[in-house]
């Protein structure tokens, strides 16, 4: 308790150095200034070889969304609720709870959000009994005025949306070959050390919405739909997220990224120092406590070479960056899966 009152106080300590302290986006100066401010997470370089403009790409989330979609109703009231869960050991049956997918030079990630905690969701509720990676590209393509603008940014409201009403089909990582419409986007190394081929700033135009599955998919696009049975946002209200992921599953979320966010290398982040970059949408996929500091177990689509293997630790319970007015979900009919086993 003594550490968090502590962490709260510094917080009012940090906000007024931000007005006086500057320094460039994913510069050392940077990383050693949040080092040296022993707060509650490490930075470390994710994006030496980035152009920014190519970083602010990735955040292409429209934020305010969650209230285009109808709030769920409480559910929490009454349900006891662990200090921590992960649902990658809830539902070890799950193997999407474990994957980490990669955008691409394209501003996709309320599409990656999305149809990853849509894939996790599917296996949730047929007890492990069917595994679908469901498609970024379907979803990203297809997905017109309703989703945003594509490549260029979208809400993730719109996303759970159309896969009530279009239904989404599968489709695994770039060049993977899984599922009827792969990611086409490749992957690039905005990363420290690595052997992808280099970002091109502003690249990664949306692609087109093809409707037919890759050649010697088993089935036809129209017979690999996918699709909800209802979507919605849910309460910004810490115990009620906690209470969706842990009876329903992952969920979406979205948050308003700075460029200290970019170094992210371990511990619980809160923003310290930088600039705002843009609106991010990511998998929440659990919830816990370190060293006293409240946190949510997130998911990120930058590959597993950003942050903890791509996964990250997010300050919980006050609405930082506005984490917990952003939660978006749904639930997938699963009479289409009983029908295939």
């Amino acid at each position: 308790m003594w550490r968090f009152l502590a962490t709260l106080c510094s917080l009012v300590v940090l906000t007024s150095a931000r007005s006086r302290l500057s320094f460039l986006p994913l510069s050392d100066e940077m990383v050693n200034h949040i080092n040296k401010l022993n707060t509650t997470w490490k930075a470390g370089h994710n994006f030496r070889n980035a152009d920014m403009s190519y970083v602010k790409k990735l955040c292409g989330t429209f934020m305010g969304g969650a209230k285009l979609l109808p709030q769920r109703i409480m559910l929490a009231d009454g349900m006891k609720l662990p200090e921590s869960f992960d649902s990658r050991e809830q539902w070890p049956n799950c193997p999407t709870i474990k994957e980490i997918r990669d955008q691409g030079s394209c501003g996709s990630c309320w599409a990656f959000g999305a149809v990853e905690a849509i894939s996790d969701r599917i296996c949730v509720h047929t007890d492990g009994n069917a595994n679908v990676e469901v498609s970024a590209e379907d979803l990203l393509s297809c997905c017109g005025f309703e989703c945003g603008e594509g490549c260029n940014g979208g809400f993730p409201s719109g996303a759970w949306k159309y896969w009530i009403k279009k239904g989404l089909v599968s489709g695994g990582l770039y060049d993977s070959h899984v599922g009827c419409r792969p990611y086409s986007i490749p992957p690039c190394e905005h990363h420290v050390n690595g052997s992808r081929p280099p970002c091109t700033g502003e690249g990664g135009d949306t692609p087109k919405c093809n409707k037919k599955c890759e050649v010697g998919y088993s089935s036809e696009y129209k017979d690999d739909k996918h699709y909800g049975v209802t979507s919605y946002s849910v309460p910004p209200n810490e115990q009620e997220i906690m209470a969706e992921i842990y009876k329903n599953g992952p969920v979406e979320g979205a948050f308003v990224v700075y460029s200290d966010f970019l170094l992210y290398k371990s511990g619980v982040y809160q923003h310290v120092t930088g600039e705002e970059v843009g609106g991010h949408a990511i998998r929440i996929l659990g919830w816990g406590v370190e060293d006293g500091i409240p946190y949510w177990l997130a998911a990120n689509s930058w590959n597993t070479d950003w942050g903890d293997n791509g996964f990250f630790k997010f300050f919980r319970g006050k609405d930082h960056c506005g984490i917990e007015s952003e939660i978006v979900a749904g639930i997938p009919r699963t009479d289409q899966y009983w029908r295939r086993i």
